[in-house]
């Protein structure tokens, strides 16, 4: 019954230990004892209730009870109390921790109690037996302590090596975990529990280096460590730790921070059952023999990309349960033999780099739940009846390969109930047949597609009460049938419909929606009031529609869960809505491209999350927002084409805008001189940034965790700016692209030398002003330039011999100034045509009708090895500028046609790709998964 019952022998033990005491007390016959037990563990049976529950079916005033009333008259023998030594061990260890507020405990875990609260001797009721306490197990002949289980007791404190807990050398099995540690070290004196053969330590805030002495644990059996992700193993290094733990069974070290190769004396791990090393930074070659132990169940390495491998053959014997290594650099074929994997349930190898066809004999693996193979290179025709002998299969992810899905709508087949369903990207013409009979859904992605004309009706009735995410993005949908406005699906968190040809109203999403996007489509109409009642929403991506009307006064208040506000590109009027409240959460916002008017909304400053906000192409008629610059976190700041108008603010003030990469304000009517000031509060603008070079701007908002799926909801900024001569839609914004764009207005006085210090810009344009002075030489210091406008002024004197060492400059105009002397020769200058100096009567050159004479003639600067070495660099360009800028008034007329140059994505990353060894790249953030 107890092995029925699922209680663990512990469990048992501890139970048996109870009533043989209660029989000592109370004189309770052997028989009456057993039927006890038999009742209890029935009850286990029936109820399924957990060892821990079990243990409390009989209350301690019970037992109590009879020590009041009967004494110590028994005709059986006692069992040994605890030792009086260890005893004290565990009440110091008590006492040196703190209870976490039981209510906020158990709202984080609701299986969590403090179970040292038993740990007491009261004088009225003389409780000496530390036996009989929560989460203490005692050998039931010797008595002393062997077993410790505090796992989700609500402890907070730091264990140092002195610790109490380090005298119970009896110890065999301690469980520590999902408590909080404080962050402290693991103490070295774990190493004094010579006896242990299961150490948990798991999601309990430990940090820093795991000691050297837990590899002398030898006769461990169950190593947890997993979830500190603070904790690292650097000194000893993996193989160091695994290299004595001869008999181990268990090894989960997920989130760990590794860093090293898996090391292959593993492979001699024949006990080896679990292997846990999920996101723990591994690199280098898997061990392949790893996968070909006789006895290993569970499998995990996933999150860790840089780690290479490949699956061998297996052999029917295998008792793999569990696989997964998705997000990783695993390659190859499947081998067919992954059919004769008939224990396997769950399959993730989504995120890697698997070529080739799917093996038929995936159909074999009669006892598969969850297939995911998304995100990979296989290619050829898949027949989905291949899945439909897999009776037990609930996830079913084939998303982004190249592959095409071939589903025969005519077959009369019963499939399973999927709870997923990935088929995005995999050719589909239509909406598949079979979903028709699906209503235990909670994810499905048709995204990337070729489905076109109206979404059925029968399809808003399939899995009603489950469907939680919904993806039909990038197909070529045009309405809905009946003109269903409504969606159905009470679960509903996150749709995507963007990138459609839909015509109808918004379609009204239920409460419970967190992410709707369905921008980039021809919707019609007004925001309903309705939206700002959905409590839930985080992304709200109505943007490129053609959606009109004032914008709802409570979308402002929306702003304290909202996260993401897209609404560009539309024909809204009337003025923004003032009140965002001090809860405000907004990360990013979006209303370029509309007919809004009147001014900046001063409680935006409420809003200290804001990262990204885009209020060009309005008709809005405000001062400077100065502070704005109290924002702490902004990156992206855009007021072009507007009716702003003054001067820009030049002394300190506590709005300094140190965050900022991106400043457009052309296209208004801003004068007086460039603020020296301000210049020099842009630190963003002037330090390396320590991000990943590959990284973009984006918000991540909430993440969410299903059964076999991962879906982080992560909403990528984008953005017009002026930039090589054209008008660029930029779809993904790096985070190491720094813009700075004046151009357009009526700013006058000289360039400021302070500009120099802007070290990291990519791009400045200073034309269609009122500039004058001198070039300043400062702008030498620009090394990360790629575009520099200065056209449309009156600058006089000589082009800065200093400007050629700008190695990536590509596109360079100041025509249209007061310039004279010679054009600098070499390197990109060499590249650069005549119309990028045209309108300067002085000056002169190989391109230009007044020829210097040979004392005018600036010699090329000298090549150098570096800049040899630099030819290749992506960040270069050696090829002829594609255009020179246009005037104020071409390019507003672009901006008002809405007629946006579209730059393929590929050619973005190209050119904004910083080169190897130019700039600090830091490492990226690790995922928790």
């Amino acid at each position: 019954m107890a092995l029925i019952s699922g209680l663990t022998s512990s469990a048992i033990g501890r139970l048996l230990y109870l009533l043989h005491s209660m029989a000592f007390i109370s004189g309770l016959t052997s028989s009456a004892i057993e039927r006890l037990l038999h009742l209890v563990l029935s009850m286990a049976l029936i109820s399924g209730l957990t060892s821990s529950a079990i243990e409390r079916l009989i209350p301690k005033h019970f037992w109590l009870d009879f020590i009041c009333r009967w004494g110590t008259s028994s005709s059986w023998t006692r069992p040994p109390l605890c030792h009086g030594d260890e005893r004290s061990s565990l009440l110091q260890f008590k006492k040196s921790l703190f209870i976490i507020d039981e209510e906020a405990c158990v709202l984080h875990d609701p299986f969590a109690y403090p179970k040292v609260e038993s740990w007491n001797v009261r004088v009225e009721q003389t409780i000496t037996d530390c036996c009989l306490w929560d989460g203490v197990e005692c050998d039931v002949i010797t008595g002393h302590v062997i077993g410790i289980d505090l796992s989700s007791s609500c402890l907070f404190g730091s264990i140092n090596s002195s610790s109490s807990l380090f005298h119970l050398v009896q110890l065999s099995k301690l469980n520590l975990a999902s408590n909080h540690f404080n962050y402290s070290h693991i103490p070295s004196s774990f190493g004094y529990l010579s006896k242990l053969t299961s150490l948990n330590l798991s999601n309990s805030f430990f940090s820093g280096q795991i000691p050297s002495n837990i590899s002398d644990l030898s006769v461990l059996s169950s190593l947890d460590l997993s979830m500190n992700y603070q904790l690292m193993l650097k000194n000893p290094y993996f193989r160091s730790l695994v290299q004595n733990l001869t008999s181990i069974e268990v090894l989960n070290l997920n989130l760990v921070d590794i860093s090293s190769t898996v090391p292959d004396i593993l492979a001699n791990s024949s006990s080896l059952a679990l292997l846990r090393l999920r996101d723990c930074g591994l690199y280098g070659k898997f061990p392949t023999r790893i996968l070909q132990l006789p006895k290993l169940e569970n499998l995990s390495l996933s999150n860790n990309p840089n780690l290479e491998g490949h699956l061998p053959e297996f052999h029917f014997n295998s008792p793999l349960r569990i696989l997964s290594i998705y997000n990783t650099s695993f390659s190859g074929e499947l081998p067919a033999s992954i059919g004769n994997l008939n224990s396997l349930i769950y399959l993730y190898l989504s995120d890697c780099k698997f070529t080739g066809r799917f093996p038929s004999s995936l159909g074999n693996l009669t006892k598969l739940e969850a297939l995911n193979l998304h995100r990979n290179e296989f290619n050829g025709i898949v027949e989905l009846d291949m899945f439909l002998n897999l009776r037990k299969l609930q996830v079913l992810q084939l998303s982004y390969n190249n592959i095409s899905l071939l589903v025969n709508s005519s077959s009369n087949a019963t499939f399973q109930k999927f709870s997923v369903i990935g088929l995005g990207l995999c050719n589909l013409m239509e909406f598949p047949y079979f979903l028709r009979h699906q209503d235990k859904l909670e994810f499905l992605d048709l995204s990337n597609n070729n489905i076109g004309g109206q979404i059925p009706k029968w399809f808003f009735n399939i899995s009603t009460d489950t469907l939680m995410l919904l993806y039909l993005h990038n197909n070529f949908l045009t309405s809905f049938e009946g003109n269903q406005v409504v969606f159905l699906w009470d679960k509903l968190r996150e749709i995507y419909l963007d990138n459609n040809m839909l015509q109808a109203s918004l379609p009204l999403p239920p409460p419970s929606i967190e992410g709707y996007t369905i921008g980039r489509n021809n919707f019609t109409g007004e925001i309903s009031p309705s939206f700002c009642n959905l409590t839930s929403l985080h992304v709200f991506d109505v943007g490129v529609n053609n959606l009109s009307g004032k914008l709802p006064s409570c979308l402002s208040n929306s702003s304290s869960y909202m996260e993401m506000m897209d609404l560009q590109r539309n024909n809204f009027f009337g003025t923004i809505p003032q009140t965002f409240t001090r809860a405000c959460n907004l990360k990013m916002m979006a209303l370029n491209h509309n007919q809004l008017q009147g001014s900046v909304p001063r409680s935006l400053v409420n809003c200290t999350t804001l990262e990204f906000i885009n209020l060009g192409a309005n008709q809005i008629n405000d001062v400077f927002p100065f502070w704005l610059g109290a924002l702490p976190i902004l990156k992206v700041l855009i007021l072009r084409a507007n009716q702003f108008h003054g001067l820009l603010p030049d002394h300190k003030t506590k709005f300094e805008f140190q965050k900022l990469h991106v400043l457009d304000l052309s296209r208004n009517n801003f004068s007086g001189k460039l603020p020296t000031n301000y210049l020099l509060d842009w630190i963003a603008m002037m330090e390396m940034v320590d991000v990943n070079q590959s990284s973009y701007m984006d918000a991540t908002g909430k993440k969410f965790w299903g059964i076999g799926y991962i879906v982080d909801i992560t909403y990528n900024y984008s953005m017009s700016i002026t930039n090589k001569g054209n008008e660029l839609q930029y779809k993904r914004i790096l985070e190491l692209f720094m813009a700075l764009d004046l151009s357009c207005n009526r700013f006058e006085g000289e360039i400021p030398q302070a500009i120099g210090n802007l070290k990291m810009l990519h791009m400045l344009n200073l034309s269609n002003n009122i500039l004058s002075g001198h070039i300043p030489s400062s702008l030498g210091n620009l090394t990360q330039l790629e575009s520099l406008d200065l056209s449309q002024n009156n600058l006089s004197g000589e082009i800065p011999q200093q400007l050629v060492q700008l190695d990536f400059l590509a596109i360079f105009n100041v025509s249209n100034n007061r310039l004279s002397g010679p054009v600098p020769q070499g390197k990109q200058f060499d590249t650069f045509q005549k119309e990028a100096y045209e309108g300067n009567l002085g000056l002169c050159g190989k391109l230009l009708p007044k020829k210097c004479e040979n004392s005018e003639a600036l010699q090329p600067a000298p090549s150098s090895s570096e800049d040899d070495q630099d030819s290749d660099s992506p960040f270069k360009f050696g090829w002829k500028p594609v255009a020179i800028g246009y005037g104020c008034g071409v390019i507003f007329g672009l901006v008002i046609g809405h007629i946006v140059t579209e730059w393929k994505y590929d050619w973005f990353m190209k050119t904004f790709r910083i080169r190897p060894g130019r700039m600090k790249g830091g490492r990226g953030g690790r995922r928790r998964n």
